[in-house]
């Protein structure tokens, strides 16, 4: 089913709150996701497993434990959310010309949003690779090269941003809506549904409608 973006942040964003990302965290999450869904990529249905994967794990346990290295985490498997905004702070080090190798890491594909607003930050594309699959970005147009169909891998071994040169002329630049199926859709609300607070008589009489009276 097609939804406008702003759907899409916006229950990104909620749903990551709800399986106990911080307010801060969540917003990125929903802007990532906006990112990818505005590229027709399946980032709906990648975070809806994400967040079933992590649900409630301590983000520490997830994060990059070092960012010296190849990055890995405490839990054995990076969090690609969590990861992506380790890139973010050292966006420099692939202005550089520095590789940054990530280990074992969940939902790939997840990491490249990130990538964008890093290639924005250095001025030049930044690529994502994983298996055979290859992804550049500028931060606004998208080239991927994915001749195995391995973008939406639930996990892979190792990853790699790098610094490209050029973007390919073929890259595509970003559209208005995008795509979810039913059942991702219905499993961030179920996340989303954590962050509103109980009814209370209070709130019922502050609300709208008859509150506790009985009108008919």
């Amino acid at each position: 089913m097609s939804y406008s973006l702003n759907e899409i942040e916006a229950l990104a964003k909620r749903a990551s709150r709800g399986a106990g990302l911080s307010w801060g965290a969540a917003e990125e999450a929903g802007k990532a996701c906006r990112w990818l869904a505005s590229h027709d990529l399946p980032v709906v249905e990648l975070l809806a497993d994400l967040l079933t994967l992590n649900d409630l794990v301590e983000h520490e346990d997830v994060a990059p434990v070092s960012l010296d290295g190849v990055w890995r985490s405490r839990s054995g498997a990076l969090c690609p959310l969590a990861a992506g905004m380790a890139l973010n702070d050292c966006a420099d080090r692939l202005g550089q010309g520095h590789i940054v190798g990530m280990g074992q890491i969940s939902f790939p594909l997840l990491v490249v949003p990130f990538a964008a607003l890093a290639a924005k930050y250095i001025s030049a594309p930044v690529t994502v690779a994983w298996h055979d699959a290859s992804i550049t970005t500028d931060g606004n147009l998208l080239w991927i090269d994915d001749p195995k169909s391995q973008i939406g891998v639930a996990s892979v071994a190792s990853l790699t941003c790098t610094r490209a040169t050029q973007i390919d002329d073929r890259a595509q630049g970003p559209t208005l809506r995008g795509n979810a199926s039913d059942a991702a859709w219905t499993c961030l609300n179920k996340f989303a549904h954590r962050t509103y607070a109980p009814a209370t008589p209070e709130s019922r009489l502050l609300g709208a409608g008859a509150g506790t009276s009985d009108n008919d």
